[in-house]
């Protein structure tokens, strides 16, 4: 059988482990994707801790992948060999519960599985994946470009499409980093009038570079009371793990105005009244379906959305999701493989 080297975890908060396995074939309804690259996302602590529950070990980690189908699985339609595509968080579904009957996949109660997590994901050369998982890559975008956007580009993408805000609504993005840098991005090419909140004036001119209206620096400005100036805040998609953070900036939303959670906050005290006096509201946003991964991916190649990447090889895999909890990386951490 052909070997390949695959970066598995082999216990909770065990260590990464470069490792040869074999090449795996696809089952009936599966393709075999030949990864290019894997972008690494902060929710591989879940398998890397233990955290996520009924995690199955050793597992290989990885889902913002992208690829090239390489062998495909008997009854699979629609997918042929050599087609670029992106495997992200949704990773298949039972398709019978409820939620996959509305057609809602990613809240699948019954069996949601995740690369990464519930099968071996991208920190290996080649990956198995369900056929319904997977979204067609553009030609314009290349694999390094293409793997943060199938979790970090599609949360972003997808909770401001469905946001309710219109073209010409003050949306704000709070936190500047690996969604948020995205994020400024999706809103400004959706016609928002977007405005960045970050620490500091170091970030104004990224901020400015990607395109936001008015740049908010926290700790100098009352991120509350400068959106108000503003109008208020249709929108306010929060990026930020800091509940505190998240808490103080409630104030700047306008009467119906909505804070969207997308990244992995601290818990979050809020007053009833704030939400109350206003009709506020605040919402949670999972990722995606496959389709809307392909959407984000689509949406990125014509309007120039990028990722801001640091490339490490899949043998560094450890120093590379190192980098990405440091919170030091600019702005996404990316697994290339010898491809």
């Amino acid at each position: 059988m052909a070997k390949m080297p695959s970066v598995q975890v082999s216990h909770p908060k065990g260590p990464f482990e470069l490792v040869e396995r074999e090449v795996p074939d696809p089952r009936a309804g599966a393709v075999r994707i030949k990864v290019q690259a894997c972008g690494i996302c902060h929710s591989d602590s879940f398998t890397k801790e233990g955290t996520f529950p009924g995690l199955q070990y050793p597992r290989v980690p990885g889902h913002e992948i992208a690829g090239i189908i390489d062998a495909v699985g008997t009854g699979v339609l629609g997918w042929t060999l050599g087609q670029r595509v992106g495997v992200g968080w949704h990773g298949g579904h039972c398709g019978y519960c409820d939620s996959c009957r509305r057609g809602d996949f990613v809240t699948c109660r019954v069996a949601a599985q995740v690369p990464g997590i519930t099968y071996d994901g991208g920190y290996a050369d080649y990956m198995i994946a369900p056929a319904e998982a997977l979204a067609l890559i553009p030609s314009e975008l290349s694999a390094v470009e293409a793997g943060p956007l199938m979790c970090a580009g599609i949360t972003t993408f997808n909770s401001l499409r469905h946001s309710g805000a219109q073209p010409g609504d003050v949306v704000a993005i709070l936190g500047i980093g690996g969604l948020g840098h995205l994020g400024v991005q999706f809103a400004v090419k959706m016609g928002f009038k977007t405005v960045a909140i970050a620490r500091g004036k170091d970030k104004e001119p990224l901020a400015r570079q990607l395109g936001a209206w008015q740049y908010i620096d926290s700790q100098a400005q009352n991120h509350a009371d400068e959106p108000v100036k503003l109008g208020g805040a249709k929108i306010i998609l929060a990026t930020a793990t800091s509940g505190k953070a998240l808490a103080a900036a409630l104030g700047g939303l306008a009467i119906d105005g909505k804070m969207i959670i997308v990244g992995a906050a601290d818990p979050l005290e809020v007053s009833p009244l704030l939400l109350l006096g206003g009709r506020r509201s605040i919402a949670g946003w999972p990722s995606g379906r496959s389709i809307d991964s392909q959407d984000t991916l689509h949406f990125s190649a014509l309007t120039g959305v990028r990722s801001m990447n640091e490339v490490f090889p899949l043998e560094r895999a450890a120093e590379a999701y190192e980098r990405m909890l440091s919170g030091k990386a600019r702005f996404r951490v990316v697994l290339t493989t010898g491809t």
